[in-house]
């Protein structure tokens, strides 16, 4: 049972939400729990991908591209040099610190509160695991 059932708290860490939005979810019918032989709430893994597919599932394309990896976010921070800036976005449970040209952030007009997309397309990707606990 434990391989095919998570805490309600795995469940949301794993989804990138809290425990209240799974509560509240489940309210709303769109997420079933069910409860331990101890009373704690548990959700289905195959729930928990469901959802995990849902929440990743891109938004229409607004061109044309190769980047495969575009996250939703709002700008939280802008620091703009003579030539470049960096250009911090909060996208879901993730900071991305972007680099940039001051003229791209004048003509786009970025600036704390603005909704922008972040498209990463990257030449490599480290991975790494955790340490054991």
């Amino acid at each position: 049972m434990s391989e095919e059932y998570l805490r309600i708290g795995q469940a949301a860490a794993l989804l990138g939400v809290s425990v209240d939005t799974l509560r509240r979810w489940e309210t709303e019918g769109r997420l079933p729990t069910g409860r331990s032989a101890g009373g704690q709430r548990l959700v289905a893994l195959a729930d928990v991908r469901r959802l995990l597919d849902e929440r990743r599932r891109p938004p229409a394309p607004i061109a044309a591209t190769s980047a495969r990896n575009a996250f939703d976010g709002v700008v939280t921070n802008v620091v703009r040099g003579a030539a470049a800036a960096t250009v911090e976005v909060q996208a879901g449970p993730f900071r991305l610190l972007a680099l940039v040209t001051a003229e791209s952030v004048d003509e786009l007009d970025l600036r704390p509160g603005v909704a922008v997309v972040a498209s990463v397309k990257a030449t490599n990707v480290v991975i790494g695991l955790p340490e054991a606990r």
